[in-house]
């Protein structure tokens, strides 16, 4: 038990903040959070590694127009795949998915327990990712098997927490609660609660409507006394901005900060520096 520990300590002993995405339901935009995460993050010149464990729908390279991408192995182990940034941000962005690692982006992945556990150590212990300021770990939903799998390995690696992704409605709060409650008994830091898709941005008149309804973030933050990050709404434009990146040849992290929803998130981001513990390095 102690040689994959010692490992993980070593592949993570160049970064100096640790943030997971967490939820307990699908379908409510985390890697989405993840994304956009990493990108206000790169905005503000930081260096910024993103890991996707979220093995059963690794959508990160979709995410940032890197599909086709392969992961090359060194001596010192996995390299990420670096995204170009431009020359007017002075950060640094690179990503990790076992997206790369699949050949048809239909393919499904159907492993055991075990399995899944045995790629998650690897991905934690076997990526060189060299100097960051953040690591992002995209997470699966639930709190399973590989939620547990994390927690082992990052369990003496310090993260300054997880980021719980929510929707407004009661069916994924009540979900979310569960993961709430897999953090404290793991005894992991909860850096607060984004609402995602809380309401929807017209593309024509940019009014913004509760389609989902609203505030169950909120609710849900201060009946368990964590900070309410802020709430993030559906805009068409930024899904359009992901769908074309292929098309228009132009990558989403030089696209980003024409979004209408890059403001809310640098004020969720600003919520999340404010907070922070003081580097591990």
């Amino acid at each position: 038990m102690e040689e994959p520990m010692s490992a993980s300590l070593e592949a993570l002993s160049h970064i100096k903040h640790i943030f997971l995405i967490l939820s307990g339901k699908g379908g409510v935009g985390k890697s989405s959070v993840t994304t956009q995460t990493a990108l206000a993050l790169c905005n503000f010149g930081y260096k910024v590694g993103v890991l996707d464990i979220d093995l059963t729908g690794p959508s990160l390279p979709r995410m940032f127009g890197l599909e086709g991408q392969s992961i090359l192995q060194a001596q010192q182990g996995w390299m990420p795949v670096p995204i170009p940034v431009p020359d007017n941000l002075k950060g640094e962005l690179k990503v990790i998915s076992l997206g790369f690692l699949l050949d048809d982006k239909g393919n499904s992945v159907v492993w055991r327990g075990p399995k899944k556990a045995s790629m998650i150590k690897q991905f934690i212990s076997s990526v060189a990712w060299g100097e960051l300021d953040y690591l992002l770990i995209d997470t699966p939903p639930g709190t399973g098997d590989e939620h547990i799998s994390i927690a082992e390995q990052l369990r003496w690696s310090n993260p300054d927490g997880a980021i719980i992704v929510t929707t407004p409605q009661s069916v994924a709060t009540a979900d979310v609660k569960k993961e709430i409650n897999f953090c404290r008994k793991v005894e992991l830091n909860i850096l607060g609660i984004v609402e995602n898709m809380s309401g929807f941005i017209c593309p024509h008149c940019a009014e913004c409507t509760d389609i989902f309804s609203s505030g169950g973030g909120s609710k849900l933050a201060r009946n368990y006394s964590i900070p309410y990050l802020g709430a993030i709404p559906i805009d068409p434009k930024f899904v359009e901005l992901i769908e074309n990146q292929a098309t228009a040849g132009e990558l989403l992290v030089h696209s980003y900060h024409e979004s209408s929803i890059f403001p809310i998130f640098k004020d969720i981001l600003l919520k999340l520096l404010e907070q922070q513990k003081p580097p591990r390095i």
